[in-house]
């Protein structure tokens, strides 16, 4: 065994992964801290595609309103039971998510959502994907994640589907478009 109890604790709080998976994800990474951390966010993208089939009909609808009342969202988050959906890691995702799209202002929640003649008629549609899919962009809190990317580590979390139905995003003096 190449690590210790420190190290399990130390991937634990950066990871929010369960105390087993991070001791497994050690002993297969040789107690090496971030292959373990690769090995436990691989194995949250396989639970993650594992879970999507699964029907959502539970959730929250969280608001976020910016400082000063000029922005505001609403967002529906789904998940797959109410047990989920009053737990306190799915409410600070909801949050989080109401929060980000207020700051980053997304037009759509991932690139199949985005209309064919609006992405056609862009100079570079990976750049315009990043920028107004919410899915793909990076986190305001840690932009070293993606939207996706905390979604992935909370379905791994919660052992259930999740995923983002619909928001919408209101700025006085500004029209839809």
């Amino acid at each position: 065994m190449g690590f210790s109890v420190d190290d399990i604790k130390q991937l634990r709080e950066e990871t929010s992964c369960g105390v087993i998976d991070c001791k497994n994800a050690l002993e297969q990474s040789g107690g090496d801290i971030d292959k373990a951390k690769e090995i436990l966010r691989e194995r949250g993208l396989q639970i993650a595609a594992k879970k999507s089939s699964r029907s959502v009909k539970e959730g929250r609808v969280e608001t976020y309103i910016h400082m000063g009342n000029k922005i505001g969202v609403l967002v529906e988050v789904n998940c797959e039971t109410d047990f989920v959906a009053r737990s306190e890691d799915f409410v600070c995702f909801c949050k989080d998510i109401a929060m980000h799209i207020a700051a980053m202002d997304p037009r759509y929640i991932a690139e199949a959502d985005i209309p064919e003649a609006c992405l056609s008629e862009q100079a570079d549609p990976d750049a315009f994907m990043k920028e107004r899919c919410l899915l793909a962009q990076p986190f305001v809190k840690d932009p070293s994640m993606t939207i996706q990317d905390c979604l992935t580590a909370l379905i791994a979390k919660m052992g259930e589907n999740i995923i983002v139905r619909r928001f919408i995003r209101f700025q006085v003096g500004r029209d839809e478009s």
